[in-house]
């Protein structure tokens, strides 16, 4: 896993970064079938490039708004496309992020109380206040690794407050060579790159994740990242959550994923990083943001 960082050193080690730290934006750069098309033979050079530009998606800025910094991870305020400004607003991390420590294998955590404390980022990373949590909607490390945190806060009270609006959560797979970001709010980092492929299964020690977003190896994420959004620069939306990376070469031990295809060939990739997919999490999600896994559609683990 992107490991939790705990202690003073990590502490001192985060202020140091935080003023290093510097927000990128990705661009997206791809020209259309039908630019091409409309490009002819005898067309200049500035004619070519103006076609492209005006074919190809414009990216989103990329910024810190929406995401949080938590104890000893990153996360983000998220809302489903059926939320409400006046429902309690969820935060987004990892499962293995949860204050009660990394859940078991095949375990499920549901309606657990929990008062933590989250800081709420400006756009340009700088820390607007805090909300804080009523309740665990939501945990697991099995098939995913994601957490939900149900705020005592609404949508509507922190955009008053703090000026922030929640991040959206696609709802449709992503796509192989998509440019994305990693947004840190626990380092106040960004990390840009392009999805790579996927993972059939990701195994690390006794955790399996299916499904797995694997990155270009330009996103060189690190402890602290976890629970990054990956935010798809051409929607804007969340598009996975970063969890993971193979530090060293291990093969599929802790800190160590590997590879697992249909076939179950075995592939290691030191320092690749990983994230998970959530865009048939919403379908886990009914009316005034109230999880119910026996909705059709939900492929969440039940507990």
């Amino acid at each position: 896993m992107n490991r939790p960082l705990v202690g003073a050193l990590a502490t001192a080690v985060l202020g140091a970064t935080a003023l290093a730290g510097t927000a990128g934006t990705a661009h997206a750069t791809t020209t259309s079938d039908a630019a091409a098309r409309g490009a002819t033979r005898t067309a200049t050079a500035p004619q070519l490039q103006a076609v492209a530009q005006a074919a190809a998606p414009k990216a989103k800025a990329v910024t810190f708004a929406g995401t949080v910094a938590l104890s000893n991870c990153s996360g983000s305020i998220v809302r489903m496309p059926n939320s409400a400004d006046n429902d309690p607003a969820l935060v987004m991390s990892n499962g293995h992020c949860l204050e009660s420590g990394m859940p078991d294998p095949g375990e499920v955590v549901v309606d657990q109380p929990s008062s933590r404390s989250f800081t709420v980022l400006s756009a340009s990373a700088g820390n607007l206040g805090t909300v804080r949590a009523t309740k665990v909607v939501y945990g697991t490390m099995t098939d995913t690794d994601v957490s939900f945190y149900e705020l005592s806060s609404t949508y509507a009270q922190i955009k008053q407050r703090y000026g922030i609006k929640a991040l959206d959560i696609a709802t449709t797979h992503p796509v192989k060579g998509a440019g994305i970001t990693v947004v840190s709010g626990y380092w106040k980092k960004t990390y840009s790159c392009n999805i790579d492929g996927f993972v059939h299964q990701l195994k690390e020690g006794g955790y399996v994740m299916k499904d797995s977003v694997r990155y270009t190896p330009a996103c060189k994420t690190i402890g602290g990242t976890s629970g990054s959004p990956v935010i798809d620069t051409a929607s804007g939306k969340v598009a996975a959550i970063n969890n993971t990376g193979n530090e060293n070469g291990g093969r599929c031990t802790m800190n160590n994923p590997c590879e697992v295809d249909e076939n179950g060939k075995v592939t290691v990739r030191k320092g690749i990083n990983y994230a998970q997919e959530i865009y048939s999490i919403p379908k886990c999600f009914g009316t005034g943001n109230k999880l119910d896994l026996g909705r059709a559609g939900c492929v969440l683990p039940k507990p």
